[in-house]
């Protein structure tokens, strides 16, 4: 088994009002120093040896993002074996 992360992302052209919410609430938390805040997704899978890289792009190009406004990435990410 292995764990795999995918990132989503809007597009860096893309306007992001959930982004820029959050920036506002951080300006009026006080907190100061944050020019920009993007917000995206993250789908943790848990898949066994046979789904390859190239079956994981397609789950995320398909399913996972939309590629018209967003942009995604995949990574695997070891997993500690139970003691």
């Amino acid at each position: 088994m292995a764990r795999v992360v995918v990132d989503v992302m809007p597009k860096t052209e893309i306007l992001d009002p959930q982004g820029q919410a959050i920036a506002g609430a951080l300006g009026r938390l006080g907190i100061s120093g944050v020019s920009d805040v993007r917000q995206g997704k993250r789908f943790e899978l848990e898949v066994d040896d046979t789904v390859d890289d190239a079956e994981l792009e397609k789950i995320a190009e398909s399913l996972l993002a939309n590629t018209v406004i967003e942009d995604w990435t995949v990574t695997r990410v070891s997993v500690e074996p139970a003691a």
